[in-house]
């Protein structure tokens, strides 16, 4: 406990932690600022020890495996207080092994050819549609929702997300539009319902393909949306749009270049292209090595520096770019409130060391798009520099009127 207790008495700056170790022993550290105040429970000597070392995987194993436990507050409120007092930018004071050991393992996890890119979405998006329908939305938008209020609901703020992305791609009837990394396919399916043009989505996750064509043709739109379960790079038509949303997390950095190549390649000469991503304002760094092992094997979250000169190289025009800054949290935090209120199904599902594993990834995630400066880059493309308006003001036209997401809903 004791090396534990060093370094705590070095992060807490703001709130208030109240420690119990695994003999029952009272440890206190006070912030100098206001902030969360939580108290937390070790149950075992060796969990005082793992936190010390590499706080950055153990110590979502421990609440995984029950190694740790919450008084009057919840595991949100413990990373809450961590994130506030590491903030961002920052390095975890007494990681440094576990962080070079980690770094030598993670340049060898960036390369992602195709079977372990299959494998590694397999791993999250393969879970079941039963679960995954307990807290998404109506549409099944695993991605960052666009909430124009505090006030807007989950499904709303999904559809105005899509109408966002929509209009920023300034869509014709009759264009040919591809969705890379579709998931479920909502975002092609409102495409091809609202804009009047031909979706193709393609997918390596088999539950999402299955679920995209059936739902597709539940809707009456399987003349108009072709949905396939083939990695992008294997791609060959040409199309008129281009849109990605929360697929490049998983291209991995060593195949940026391949991306963006590969874009330029099947997007027509008037073409315009629209990435949605996770980035950082951080400096690059490995992913968390918990969300690495148990969540998104092979995953990562670029800033814009590594992103920008792979476009360039590829022969590119950046037409737009627009931070989404804590609309991602709000999401997070809709689809844990939905999870929690339906964790008895979840365990049913699964078991408790899943829900908890769950409940870890929400709140970390939800805490880092707050604290840690993580947000959502959305970054419009073209091949050339006059095929779209000068101006920002077409966006907020098409949303208004042609996508306006509250005529949709009621539709």
């Amino acid at each position: 406990m004791f090396l534990l207790s060093q370094i705590l008495k070095r992060i807490i700056k703001q709130g208030t932690l109240t420690v119990f170790d695994a003999d029952g022993r009272e440890h206190f550290y006070k912030g100098t600022e206001d902030g969360p105040t939580v108290t937390l429970r070790l149950h075992s000597k060796k969990t005082a020890l793992k936190l010390a070392l590499y706080p950055k995987l153990y110590l979502g194993e421990a609440y995984m495996d029950g190694d740790i436990t919450l008084d009057g507050g919840d595991i949100y409120d413990l990373l809450d207080l961590f994130t506030r007092n590491l903030g961002w930018g920052s390095r975890h004071p007494l990681a440094t092994f576990g962080d070079t050991l980690y770094r030598i393992y993670w340049f060898f996890r960036q390369f992602n050819p195709r079977g372990r890119a299959q494998r590694n979405v397999a791993h999250h998006y393969d879970l079941g549609d039963d679960f995954y329908a307990l807290f998404l939305d109506e549409n099944r938008q695993y991605s960052c929702a666009y909430f124009k209020t505090p006030e807007d609901s989950l499904e709303q703020a999904q559809l105005q997300k899509m109408a966002h992305i929509a209009a920023k791609l300034a869509l014709k009837p009759g264009l040919k539009v591809l969705d890379i990394g579709c998931g479920w396919g909502g975002m092609a399916r409102f495409l091809a319902e609202n804009a009047d043009v031909e979706a193709t989505g393609v997918t390596l996750s088999k539950n999402q393909h299955g679920y995209a064509r059936e739902k597709a043709q539940q809707m009456g739109l399987a003349s108009k949306v072709d949905y396939r379960l083939v990695d992008y790079r294997d791609v060959t038509d040409k199309f008129d749009r281009i849109v990605s949303v929360g697929m490049f997390e998983h291209v991995g950095v060593p195949h940026y270049g391949e991306f963006f190549r590969k874009v330029k390649s099947i997007l027509t000469d008037d073409g315009v292209a629209l990435l949605h991503t996770i980035g950082t304002a951080d400096r690059p760094s490995p992913t968390n090595a918990w969300i690495d092992k148990y969540i998104f094997p092979g995953g990562y979250i670029p800033p814009l520096s590594q992103v920008m000169p792979e476009i360039e190289k590829a022969g590119l025009y950046v037409t737009d770019v627009e931070i989404l800054r804590v609309h991602y949290a709000d999401t997070l935090r809709a689809w844990r409130q939905r999870f929690l209120a339906r964790l008895d199904e979840v365990t049913a599902l699964y078991d408790e060391r899943f829900c908890r594993m769950w409940d870890f990834y929400l709140c970390a995630s939800e805490v880092s798009f707050r604290n840690s400066g993580l947000v959502v880059f959305q970054i419009q493309l073209s091949k050339r520099l006059l095929d779209l308006p000068l101006t920002r003001g077409y966006i907020t036209e098409i949303e208004e009127n042609e996508l306006n997401p509250a005529r949709i809903a009621a539709e």
